[in-house]
């Protein structure tokens, strides 16, 4: 598992970190200043725990002195998005209810931090709440998961390896809409839930074929489970999948200083753009959209998509530039979308 790198946590900036602990572990506690330990929120969800606890494992790795000192308290809040899963999230509020009950406790002071997976946060982030940091990128790709193991698959083809009118067990439009572009045979049913409760589905034989995050399984051990890795070129990942967000109130500067140290540049860059690029078209979970950026030679690159639900139509567009320009390109790649976009199709979202 890959949050950050040794020497970014080896750095100057987490002795900060450090000596800012000794100094609240020694502190009177005010009205206006928190001591240790500091309180962070996360989903109860198997995935949600392991990224969770591998962000703070790694914190206390190379500074003994956190651990040593109990500066962390983990408190797992249960979400909508986790209890309601016979609804696709559309249909009860969007993907932002993952990080409702969770955001409602940091406004309340009740948590002091939240680690999220970043896909899940919606684009606008409640009022008086910010992204204090980005951590280390894992692989955005997405996955195919088969019932029937047995079968051949050819990289080159991936689609090619399930049958004719297969059932998929799918919650993403994006992921629907893009295999129904490549296979207009295939259907689909909703298959929600944690990775073991869709695995345990697919054994069961609810569906021949499901699709998850390769970040996900690898950060739970589970790569070996993966049948078909699908490239970019395949099937376009979703804005910010892969990296793990952490949000904090936007007033608490020094929390913000602290986890500033800590963010990795690039995640930042193309989450950026990734996300620049989602609020512009309005993306929710009803909304077939993808985004990807990477940084190859000291160029961001970042690819968009836009599609039917039903596969008809599928949009792909790329624009580069520099990184620090990320929002701008995330806007402006957007604005390409739409323009080039059938004004039906984005008719059809809204309605959904």
């Amino acid at each position: 598992m890959r949050f950050m790198n040794a020497p970014v946590l080896a750095s100057d900036a987490l002795q900060k970190v450090a000596a800012e602990a000794v100094r609240r572990s020694h502190a009177v506690e005010t009205p206006s200043r928190r001591t240790l330990p500091l309180r962070v929120g996360t989903r109860a969800s198997p995935l949600a725990l392991v990224q969770t606890r591998n962000f703070l494992t790694r914190l206390t790795r190379f500074c003994p002195i956190l651990r040593d000192m109990g500066a962390f308290q983990e408190h797992q809040i249960s979400t909508e998005g986790d209890r309601n899963l016979v609804q696709r999230l559309a249909e009860i509020g969007g993907k932002g209810l993952f990080a409702k009950e969770i955001h409602e406790a940091l406004l309340a002071g009740r948590i002091d931090f939240a680690v999220h997976s970043l896909k899940d946060l919606e684009t606008n982030l409640p009022p008086g709440l910010v992204l204090a940091c980005t951590l280390k990128r894992e692989d955005a790709r997405d996955t195919i998961l088969l019932r029937d193991r047995t079968v051949e698959v050819d990289p080159a083809r991936p689609y090619d390896c399930l049958p004719e009118g297969a059932l998929i067990g799918c919650a993403s439009v994006r992921r629907q809409a893009q295999m129904l572009h490549v296979r207009p045979d295939l259907k689909f049913c909703l298959l929600r839930g944690n990775v073991q409760t869709r695995l345990d589905k697919l054994r069961a034989g609810a569906c021949d074929a499901t699709l998850l995050a390769l970040a996900g399984l690898r950060r739970l051990g589970m790569e070996d489970r993966v049948d078909v890795v699908l490239e970019p070129d395949q099937m376009l990942p979703a804005s910010g999948q892969g990296i793990v967000g952490v949000t904090v109130r936007e007033s608490d500067a020094e929390l913000r200083e602290l986890l500033s140290a800590i963010e990795d540049p690039e995640a930042r860059a193309v989450s950026t753009a990734e996300r620049a690029l989602l609020a512009e078209l309005d993306g929710s979970c009803r909304t077939p959209i993808g985004g990807y950026a990477r940084i190859e030679k000291g160029i961001l690159k970042l690819t968009g998509m836009v599609a039917s639900e039903d596969g008809t139509f599928l949009l792909k567009r790329e624009i580069e530039g520099p990184p620090l320009e990320a929002a701008r390109m995330g806007t402006e790649l957007a604005d390409e979308l739409r323009r080039e976009t059938p004004p039906h199709i984005f008719a059809e979202i809204t309605r959904a």
